[in-house]
């Protein structure tokens, strides 16, 4: 959780409401945040895909080498 709070420009967001003054702009605003928030959970999925397939590889290696080590025995 804390790696995803530190990518968050709070400052910049405060900056970005209070040009938001108007409906265009508010929308705009709105329609960046929701965009953002789909690129943080899109970098999330991919990480976590990157952490499951990097966990399955150590898996089959291990696996493997041990599997050696019993046919040698």
């Amino acid at each position: 959780m804390s790696e995803q709070q530190a990518s968050y420009d709070y400052q910049r967001y405060r900056q970005l409401l209070s040009e938001a003054v108007d409906e265009t702009s508010r929308l705009r605003l709105i329609s960046h945040l929701i965009t953002e928030k789909a690129r943080d959970r899109l970098e999330a999925q991919r990480a976590s895909d990157r952490s499951a397939m990097t966990a399955e590889t150590v898996a089959k290696v291990l696996g493997n080498g041990r599997r050696e080590q019993f046919q040698r025995g």
